[in-house]
């Protein structure tokens, strides 16, 4: 059974939340005390973590930022703020997903369901190092290591990277990617995509391999397996 960490200050949207995925067999914790969200997460050690962006104390982009300083878990925010901004900041903190509110719980569900799939099951059945440019993709740790010096992806990102590796040289188009990083497009932003994919440009540019994932204009993504010079 998975266990979710849902940081939600408005007590009666928690309760519907950790109602609706109880249903669906996923243990659900809360956070008693909004200045010490870091010993729920290090008592909990949930598989998800659910985090609404308006909090006492201090907001979730902030809590956001020390979660990643210590794990790669899933991090899906809610948010009742619809500027893109705030999307673009979460993504970029290295969360999973954004949800605005008001939402529909089938979606909440859907993505949450989706998420625990994607990172949870895959690595069970497929080999966990790939190799790329000269350098080693590990999809246990979430790392890639070149000779230039190792770099740490977040969920999505190593999955993306995985999808474009498996078809090196070839398009991957952007709906292939959105339908197999959260199997329904319909519940994802396109925007979403491309924040990841720059991001996970951005972490790569460290290592030597910046270049390395091509836009097709049009049609989606490739990764090169050797760049031009």
């Amino acid at each position: 059974m998975f266990k979710i960490l849902l940081i939600e200050d408005d007590e009666t949207l928690f309760k519907e939340i950790k109602e609706r995925l109880t249903a669906w067999q996923y243990d659900v914790y809360g956070v008693k005390d909004f200045q010490k969200v870091m010993e729920s997460f290090a008592e909990v050690q949930p598989d998800l973590v659910i985090i609404d962006i308006q909090l006492p104390k201090f907001d979730g982009f902030h809590w956001c930022r020390m979660i990643r300083e210590h794990s790669n878990v899933p991090i899906v925010f809610l948010s009742s703020r619809d500027h893109p901004t705030d999307m673009v900041m979460s993504m970029n903190l290295g969360a999973d997903d954004f949800i605005q509110k008001p939402f529909h719980f089938e979606v909440l569900i859907a993505k949450v369901q989706a998420i625990l799939r994607r990172v949870y099951n895959y690595t069970t059945t497929t080999s966990d190092l790939r190799t790329w440019m000269g350098a080693t993709i590990d999809m246990e740790s979430n790392r890639v290591k070149s000779d230039k010096g190792v770099i740490e992806l977040t969920k999505n990102e190593i999955f993306i990277l995985k999808l474009l590796v498996e078809r090196k040289n070839k398009v991957v188009s952007r709906e292939d990617l959105m339908n197999l990083l959260w199997d329904d497009h319909r519940f994802v932003s396109d925007n979403t995509l491309t924040v990841n994919v720059n991001r996970l440009r951005k972490k790569l540019a460290e290592i030597g391999l910046g270049e390395a994932i091509e836009t097709k204009v049009g049609q989606g993504y490739v990764a090169l397996e050797q760049v031009e010079k």
